[in-house]
């Protein structure tokens, strides 16, 4: 079979006549698999967002297309997440009541500003953006955005009454209205939720022992959610339990969305932009991951540019087809390429799949109890929980583990918008804060070698008329201040020198600012009879310093290696350094 390229999009493939019979039928089985798989869950991020739940199934629809015409990823599955829409629903409480035609106009309109923001950062190229939020913060985020998709969905569970944005609004809400508690939906909630999670660890065992192999197995496994929105609306239906106080998902109507532009309304816009560009850093971090992880299993690779395009596509066509943002789900991905598709054509047999769930199935759906979503979600979202990525920050970097704790409290306390914010400033600082302060080490040659290292970690050779200090960073205006002050000091601390050499080996850049610094303590140097050089400096950088002139102005030289320098400018008598 031949192998698709990452680089091409269906219609190209389709053109060139690589599609061929095998993969067919692996993308027909995989987009079935995904498509049982997405009815519940659009369903129930549907209403997690606070929006009907027909919106659940068209934002499953178009978007899967979009993406499958311009993704990079040959297995990425769009759709509506857990995380975007608690996102969505943080937003959309801010300007309108949920219920309302007003709160699905917004929800629709929050889809086309998040779309038209991330098409335009990929035709500017902005993938890279990517890098100033750090996995760890993410991984906070996601971890506080799951426990707080938890907390909201246990009144449906519940049977009661609660709402609120943080984790103390809910938990004070939820224990004030417990006296209301519906035991009827408490048994269906509790026991879907023991279903699903029984399931994820035992049913594809059960269903091999009955003669089925592995694979198939495990893929039959994942219709779980189907079969309890099955069981549930029948019995729901069978025995009455609406009239029991049971919450039910309700009359669904049939048919294809209505296409139709978002109204434009600038109050409306301007209320949205940031939450729609918060959700659009979001849904494009979580989103690359889940391509990043999928292409290294495949050895194949995707591009950031060409997945905020695609990407935003698809959130425009959701927002075209009432539906409201989505972005890449690690769930169905991992269905979808563990299923065996091949190429995007499997999300389009997806969306084929949804499509005529919603022309036909809907009624079906009217009994569904809305404890049995919520537990879908509760299961769905216990995965998102990473408590192990605190404990690593911990071991590991106090300044991650920082990150990670403020990102977590903030987005528990503050809601998820404020969480966003928090973890990018997070990220952003404390990355600043670490290049403010290099790491400066006085390094001396390990004997018999040519190697230098710390005088703090080996036994190695100094000399007193001569200081090698190695500067592990780039320099440039954050920490320049930080590098003089350390280079100061250790001239103060070293009474005879006669000579400082930096070592740049971990030095990418140096800017002007740092350039300057260079020469006023080139200055200050000399006037102490003190000559400063340079050793292994990188080709860009040293491109840069002779544009500038600067070597020609050193009282020292540059050399190519540190032992050269020292060679060169070593006393005869050696002095071993003694720790």
């Amino acid at each position: 079979m031949n192998r698709v390229s990452h680089a091409e999009n269906v219609p190209l493939m389709l053109m060139h006549g690589k599609y061929e019979r095998e993969t067919l039928l692996k993308d027909l089985l995989a987009g079935a698999v995904v498509a049982i798989m997405l009815i519940p869950q659009s369903l129930a991020y549907a209403l997690l967002a606070g929006l009907p739940a027909e919106m659940g199934l068209y934002a499953s629809i178009v978007p899967l297309v979009a993406y499958a015409l311009i993704g990079s990823s040959r297995t990425l599955s769009v759709g509506p997440v857990a995380v975007i829409s608690l996102m969505t629903a943080a937003a959309l409480g801010d300007v309108a009541s949920q219920g309302t035609a007003d709160y699905a106009t917004a929800a629709t309109a929050l889809a086309l500003l998040s779309g038209a923001m991330m098409v335009i950062m990929g035709c500017l190229r902005f993938g890279f953006l990517t890098n100033f939020l750090s996995h760890s913060v993410v991984s906070g985020f996601i971890t506080a955005a799951g426990v707080l998709i938890a907390l909201s969905q246990l009144r449906h569970i519940l049977g009661i009454d609660a709402a609120g944005g943080t984790a103390p609004a809910l938990l004070a809400s939820l224990a004030g209205n417990l006296s209301a508690l519906n035991a009827t939906t408490l048994v269906i909630g509790a026991g879907s939720v023991l279903w699903l999670v029984w399931s994820r660890v035992r049913l594809a065992a059960l269903i091999e022992k009955l003669g089925t192999s592995k694979s198939l197995a495990a893929i039959a496994a994942k219709a779980a959610p189907l079969m309890v929105v099955i069981a549930t609306a029948a019995a729901s239906g069978l025995f009455g339990l609406e009239s029991k106080g049971v919450a039910i998902v309700g009359e669904i109507p049939s048919g294809l969305p209505a296409f139709s532009v978002p109204l434009f309304n600038l109050d409306l816009w301007a209320s949205l932009w940031v939450p729609a560009l918060l959700i659009s850093v979001i849904g494009f971090v979580e989103s690359v991951s889940v391509g990043k992880t999928l292409a290294a299993q495949s050895q194949d690779r995707i591009n950031p540019n060409r997945e905020l395009i695609a990407l935003g596509a698809a959130n425009l066509g959701a927002a075209v087809s009432s539906g409201f943002p989505v972005t890449g789900g690690i769930a169905r991905s991992m269905v979808n390429h563990d299923a065996g598709a091949a190429t995007q054509m499997a999300s389009i047999f997806a969306a084929l799949g949804i499509t005529l769930a919603t022309l036909f199935l809907t009624p079906a759906l009217y009994y569904l109890p809305k404890a049995t979503l919520a537990a879908t979600i509760v299961v769905a979202v216990s995965t998102l929980l990473n408590i192990r990525a605190v404990k690593r920050a911990w071991l590991y970097s106090r300044t991650d583990f920082i990150a990670i704790t403020l990102t977590i409290l903030v987005t528990l306390l503050l809601g998820v918008e404020l969480g966003v914010l928090s973890g990018i400033v997070a990220s952003v600082g404390l990355h600043l804060y670490k290049t403010s302060k290099p790491h400066v080490a006085v390094v001396g040659a390990v004997p018999g070698t040519e190697h230098y290292r710390s005088v703090n970690r080996h036994q190695v050779v100094t000399y007193p008329s001569l200081l090698s200090l190695r500067v592990d960073e780039s320099l440039y205006f954050v920490n320049t201040s930080f590098l003089e002050t350390c280079i100061e000091q250790a001239v103060a601390d070293s009474p005879g020198l006669e000579h400082v050499i930096l070592q740049c080996t971990a030095v990418n850049e140096i800017d002007l600012s740092a350039l300057e610094v260079l020469e006023q303590l080139d200055l200050r140097l000399t006037a102490s009879g003190i000559q400063l050089h340079l050793s292994e400096v990188k080709g860009p950088v040293m491109d840069a310093l002779q544009r500038y002139g600067f070597p020609e102005q050193l009282s020292g030289e540059v050399f190519l290696t540190h032992h050269q320098a020292v060679s060169r400018l070593k006393p005869d008598l050696i002095e071993p350094y003694i720790p």
